[in-house]
């Protein structure tokens, strides 16, 4: 990790394109300005962890689902035997 220090009003170039300014400090918070092309995603980490959360869950509840599914049909296929 590269550990840079900034004031007020100073930036930091990352590639080509993407620059990152330091617009506000307020006592333990800092307000960044970002400018980056339009194809540049850029996310608050918390944001990217919550996607990534619901990405997961989603993933789990088909699977489950399916699971819930064969079983059911399962089922039926012991009730149509019996009868």
């Amino acid at each position: 990790m590269l550990v840079l220090k900034r004031k007020a009003g100073e930036a930091i170039i990352i590639g080509d394109n993407i620059e990152v300014r330091v617009l506000r400090l307020d006592g333990d918070h800092v307000r960044l300005g970002i400018i980056a092309p339009q194809m540049v995603t850029v996310l608050r980490s918390e944001l990217l962890e919550e996607v990534r959360n619901e990405t997961q869950a989603s993933a789990v509840m088909p699977a489950e689902l399916s699971q819930v599914q064969l079983l059911s049909q399962r089922l039926k296929g012991l009730t149509a035997k019996k009868k």
